[in-house]
């Protein structure tokens, strides 16, 4: 695969932008593909300065319609092939979850299967008001992993989960922001602009507040009770130059310039 496949780069107020770059073939995904969004987000995750990733397909056209089907002759022929293809998928997905960085989605067009996933593995999803979603996976005798269908329930629900994979129907724009698939639709003139505009707004909070409040949610939908030291690491925020800077900025009335410390 070319690198140039998996596009990434970086602004001046440290927003990182992850393309995926093949617009020929609408951005289908490739086996290698998956590889290499694992990676980077593995390198993004372990990186403190980020500030905000935005995910989002190349061109208009797409964000991403899946996997490229005629990898399914030669990489997922048999159950023994379809597992190591698997692995690659569910190792993007781990990392992706565990991403301690804000992750936006700015959607363009098709958003189907595998980019559907992708998609809603991010915390704040910005489609245009053409963008079309679905996993219509049944229609070619597919199953969809424990890894993917356990994504797919935890960001709309298992009752609205078995709706978009039973009747395997493509949604609209409307449909996947009342299931919960997208957070907001807008002009598709517009995409991109709102979702950069969104990840400015993320990018100036406090690094180190985004983190914990993605920590906190997550810990939450575990429902084993909370020790006295995660409670207390509720109140750790206090004890930050952040924290400091934040307070002081807003009695100065002025920009607060945060440091992630």
């Amino acid at each position: 695969m070319s690198e140039e496949q998996v596009l990434v780069e970086r602004s001046e107020n440290d927003i990182v932008t992850v393309t995926i770059n093949r617009p020929e073939k609408l951005n289908a995904l490739t086996k290698s593909m998956w590889g290499k969004l694992g990676d980077v987000f593995a390198e993004l995750s372990a990186d403190d300065s980020v500030r905000c990733i935005v995910i989002t397909g190349a061109g208009e056209k797409s964000f991403s319609p899946g996997n490229d089907i005629s990898e399914f002759e030669t990489d997922r022929s048999n159950s023994e092939k379809a597992a190591a293809y698997g692995a690659l998928m569910a190792r993007n997905i781990d990392t992706m979850k565990a991403c301690p960085h804000p992750t936006l989605a700015a959607i363009r067009g098709i958003c189907v299967g595998g980019g559907m996933e992708i998609a809603g593995l991010c915390d704040v999803r910005i489609c245009g008001e053409s963008s079309r979603f679905g996993a219509p996976i049944a229609k070619l005798g597919l199953v969809m992993g424990y890894h993917e269908i356990g994504a797919l329930s935890a960001l709309v629900g298992k009752t609205a989960a078995l709706e978009i994979l039973l009747e395997g129907r493509i949604l609209d724009s409307d449909a996947a922001l009342r299931l919960g698939v997208v957070t907001r639709v807008v002009s598709d003139e517009t995409v991109m602009v709102e979702a950069f505009e969104a990840a400015e707004r993320i990018a100036a909070g406090a690094p180190l507040v985004h983190r914990w409040h993605k920590q906190f949610l997550k810990r939450l939908q575990d429902p084993t009770p909370l020790s006295d030291a995660e409670l207390a690491e509720g109140y750790a925020c206090y004890d930050t130059e952040d924290f400091k800077e934040g307070y002081n900025a807003f009695l100065e009335k002025k920009t607060p310039a945060f440091k992630g410390r």
